[in-house]
């Protein structure tokens, strides 16, 4: 019964965890991750949740060279929305490969620089 109720509380937490703590750093994403894990699940799901925080962070820590690597010369979309980190794009805006790195996507929104990934559209970063 112990081992059920830690695994349901685990599970819990690695969801609070993975959803509110997406854009932070490895660092911040641990820290954060644990603490939201703690206050569900205790200490199992501040564990889980810690090394789930931690993970999220760590995926989501963009290269210097990706920055580098995106143009400036693109075509500005005018979008109405405001572009938000974390929400997907609209379909109608174009997304362009980064050079060298099959994960990321870049979009030109509101004359401002995107950094997208490509199978969500979702904004990862918004780089000016």
């Amino acid at each position: 019964m112990k081992t059920r109720l830690a695994i349901s509380l685990a599970a819990a937490s690695l969801l609070a965890s993975s959803a509110a703590f997406a854009q932070s750093t490895t660092a911040e994403g641990a820290a954060n991750g644990a603490r939201a894990g703690g206050e569900i699940g205790g200490p199992v799901g501040a564990m889980v949740g810690g090394t789930v925080g931690a993970a999220v962070g760590a995926g989501l820590e963009i290269p210097n060279a990706v920055i580098g690597a995106v143009p400036r010369s693109e075509p500005s979309v005018v979008v109405h929305e405001r572009v938000v980190v974390g929400e997907p794009l609209p379909p109608t805006v174009v997304l362009h490969p980064v050079p060298n790195y099959r994960e990321y996507d870049y979009a030109v929104v509101n004359d401002r620089r995107v950094i997208v990934e490509p199978r969500t559209r979702k904004v990862i970063r918004i780089i000016d």
